[in-house]
């Protein structure tokens, strides 16, 4: 059962219903003419019982044969079933004694056989006003009804399959006709892959199937938008990690290719250990997005003062800054917030290492009290983003190139945007009045924790 077509598996339970509901039908309408031909003979004999008992007392004919079509038998009887008079003559007694004894008490009606006769047939008795109380008895053949119920069962016998094969038939297109836009569907959803994407076809009328066409093209858009994302990911990556991979190779085949001197050779270790980390750096980068890609990233909150955060990412670029000329300082801040202090130093550590490479100036942490929480500012006086880069930023492997001359990975932002969303917060960048970009991360505050930051001057500006 399971393996047949839901169209036939649709129209036999269609027949089965068809069939039960046409043979009650058939039944019904049996039994209905069975009762109005009956209920005919009845009316009849009642008509003819009053002329009967007007006849009882005298001689002649109990009931107009011409009337009656010669089909009524009559009789008089005592209330002991005797029979005085019958028409026509020497017929058997339609009542037995106890049915005479009951018809002088009131009008009897039953269905009966009557001796030396064909069939069945209908009497009709009534007592009669007659001195010794007489009893009127007619009866009329039920031959014509029988004659008849016999020719309706013949006709519903033949009509009645006939139409259970005709409404299972209609029923069975009516099934192929619903379920052709599933059909039409089914093959174009087999002709869809990562190479070939595609859409199904959405049948004119607003029903169900229909719904279900713009749900499941609704998810072939949501998956087609995954792939594209998943084709560009490992596109970029692919182009990121060949770079320092060639680099590397191309100092050590360097270093190989003649004999070298000691500082040549050192040289060339330096140079391959600053691509060996550039590598490291990326793949940390790489698995940080795909574990995010699969999941929320992981984060262990707790109570962090905002002044110590922001105190170890600085000593931790303050070399690079020295050795670049660059100033680095952090503004005094007093919030606890809520937050994974080792993802909180790997962003806002990404942060100003844009800020020293791309930048220009002095870079300033800070910590800005807001609505939402605690913003961490990293701010540098530099040129800027683009109008263009702000709108995507944060998107993965993008860069300001036209702004910045060097080449990054691309990521920094986006684990940044990761790091705060993960906290349930959200990043955010933009120009300074005064030159230079701001770019900042906002985290909640701890709980209960009533304290404030200072307002930095020119602090949360958004230009």
């Amino acid at each position: 059962m399971r393996a047949m077509p839901i169209r036939l598996r649709l129209t036999l339970a269609f027949a089965v219903a068809m069939a039960v509901v046409l043979a009650g039908v058939g039944l019904l309408v049996y039994h209905r003419v069975g009762n109005e031909l009956i209920a005919s003979v009845d009316q009849t004999l009642r008509a003819q019982l009053v002329e009967a008992e007007a006849n009882a007392g005298r001689e002649g004919h109990l009931v107009d044969q011409d009337a009656a079509g010669g089909t009524t038998l009559a009789q008089l009887l005592g209330s002991n079933g005797k029979v005085a008079t019958s028409q026509p003559a020497g017929l058997a007694p339609l009542l037995s004694p106890h049915e005479a004894a009951r018809a002088a008490r009131g009008p009897v009606l039953l269905t009966t056989h009557v001796a030396g006769r064909h069939g069945e047939w209908r009497v009709l008795a009534r007592r009669v006003a007659t001195p010794g109380g007489s009893v009127v008895a007619l009866a009329r053949p039920l031959s014509a009804r029988a004659e008849s119920l016999d020719h309706l069962r013949h006709e519903l016998v033949l009509i009645l399959p006939l139409a259970l094969l005709a409404s299972s038939l209609a029923g069975y297109l009516l099934a192929a006709g619903a379920l052709r836009p599933v059909e039409a569907m089914r093959r174009r959803a087999a002709a869809v892959t990562a190479a070939q994407p595609g859409r199904l076809p959405v049948p004119s009328a607003r029903d169900e199937i229909s719904r279900l066409a713009v749900t499941l093209n609704d998810m072939l858009a949501r998956l087609q938008a995954a792939f594209d994302h998943e084709r560009r990911f490992v596109a970029d990556a692919s182009h990121e990690l060949r770079t320092p991979l060639a680099l590397l190779q191309t100092e050590l085949e360097l270093a190989l290719r003649r004999p070298r001197s000691r500082e040549e050779l050192e040289d060339a270790l330096r140079s391959a250990a600053d691509e060996t980390q550039r590598l490291v750096r990326l793949a940390e980068d790489l698995l940080l997005i795909a574990r995010a890609d699969q999941g929320p990233l992981p984060i262990r909150t707790e109570p962090v003062a905002a002044a110590e955060i922001l105190a170890v990412v600085a000593g931790r670029f303050a070399t690079k800054a020295e050795s670049l000329g660059r100033e680095l300082r952090v503004v005094p801040a007093q919030a606890v917030l809520d937050a994974d202090p080792l993802r909180l130093e790997q962003a806002l550590g990404n942060l100003v290492s844009n800020a020293l490479e791309y930048g220009e100036g002095a870079v300033e942490l800070s910590a800005v009290v807001s609505e939402d929480g605690v913003e961490l500012h990293v701010r540098d006086e530099g040129r800027g983003f683009p109008q263009a880069f702000r709108e995507r930023a944060f998107d993965r492997f993008s860069r300001a190139d036209e702004a910045r001359s060097h080449g990054g990975s691309g990521l920094g932002l986006s684990i940044v945007d990761l790091i705060a969303r993960a906290h349930g917060g959200t990043a955010g960048l933009h120009n300074r009045d005064e030159g230079g970009a701001d770019v900042w991360l906002a985290v909640p505050l701890a709980r209960g924790s009533g304290m404030r930051a200072p307002e930095p001057s020119g602090a949360g500006a958004r230009g």
